[in-house]
């Protein structure tokens, strides 16, 4: 049975809530011998499909994911398309249908790609914020998930103050708390017009985070992964202007991080670069920060995805492994 709740905060009180997949029971908050021990696994992609070539690929990806029975969700990290095509109705429909296609409840966190690029006249020359209004409508309408079989999920717009910000999400399995937040590349559309868009935005995103840590902390979570698109260049000095988009996000997560002490995963795409490292050092001793972990998804031409398992017993919590997709693979001869 997957583990499987979302985390409320109410009132200014962290009082965790249960949620419930649409296929079976309330589940609460695991015992120590529920579900092999709070042992669970999930899947991560993102930037993907990805051009004539994702396109033609992600039907392998699916069937892939699928053929796995284990899987308690899905996670998609942004760029449902490539920074060169249509943002059209269509194509943004045509990916509803492929996430839904997904056994498991699946959940997507938006990409630049889908909004902020789409001003390009190879894009259509759309208006930014309103394919931003059209993918909120279309991909985040209730607080279900996506895919075939869907889940409950926390959404920073029940809080009226966020009301925009159905995109950032919240939900836990097991005993770890998983968080979504809608930060992009592009430096995060910080010179997008009007400028109010970044601003605004940027403030949901920091509560967001800074809640989901007193949330955490609270609920007693072994462990914390935040999904977003962006890779937001925390190896580059903070002076330097391809971050400024990310300055403030990347100083609270490090504040955050060191507070808490637990395991901390951030997962992004973005960059096309499959790895799993430890990029954050600390301001005041520019020492790396141990208990944080970057993991950055395949994507673009390299079609395949990440198996995560979580073992509550585990030090490290997460255990990474990678999953290629035969029929995606490319001949080097």
């Amino acid at each position: 049975m997957t583990l499987f709740r979302h985390a409320s905060v109410t009132l200014l009180l962290l009082v965790p809530m249960l949620a419930t997949l649409n296929s079976g029971p309330t589940i609460s908050r695991p015992s120590a011998a529920s579900n092999g021990n709070g042992h669970f696994s999930f899947a991560l992609i993102g930037d993907m499909p990805y051009g004539p070539e994702g396109d033609a690929k992600f039907p392998n990806v699916i069937s892939d994911i699928n053929a796995d029975r284990s899987l308690s969700f899905v996670a998609h990290n942004g760029d449902f398309k490539n920074g060169s095509s249509l943002c059209s109705d269509a194509v943004f429909q045509n990916r509803l249908t492929l996430f839904n296609q997904f056994d498991a409840p699946f959940i997507y966190i938006p990409g630049d790609n889908e909004w902020t690029d789409c001003h390009r006249a190879n894009n259509g020359a759309f208006d930014p914020i309103e394919r931003l209004q059209y993918l909120r409508a279309l991909f985040f309408p209730t607080e279900q998930s996506l895919g075939r079989r869907t889940a409950t999920l926390e959404r920073q717009s029940d809080n009226p103050a966020f009301r925009l910000y159905r995109e950032n999400v919240r939900w836990e399995a097991g005993n770890v708390l998983f968080v979504g937040l809608h930060v992009v590349g592009s430096n995060n559309n910080i010179t997008g017009t009007p400028a109010s868009e970044y601003v605004q935005r940027n403030a949901a995103t920091l509560a967001w985070l800074r809640e989901s840590f007193a949330l955490a902390a609270e609920g007693g979570s072994k462990a914390i992964m935040l999904i977003l698109q962006a890779n937001l260049g925390i190896e580059l000095p903070a002076a330097d202007p391809r971050r400024n988009g990310f300055n403030d996000f990347i100083a609270a997560l490090e504040t955050e991080t060191i507070a808490w002490g637990k395991p901390v995963v951030l997962v992004h795409g973005d960059s096309h670069y499959f790895r799993v490292d430890k990029p954050l050092l600390g301001t005041k001793t520019g020492r790396r920060v141990e208990n944080f972990t970057r993991v950055e998804t395949f994507g673009e031409f390299d079609n395949h995805w990440l198996h995560v398992e979580v073992h509550p017993t585990h030090p490290n919590v997460f255990v990474f492994d990678q999953r290629i997709v035969r029929e995606n693979l490319i001949s080097h001869k």
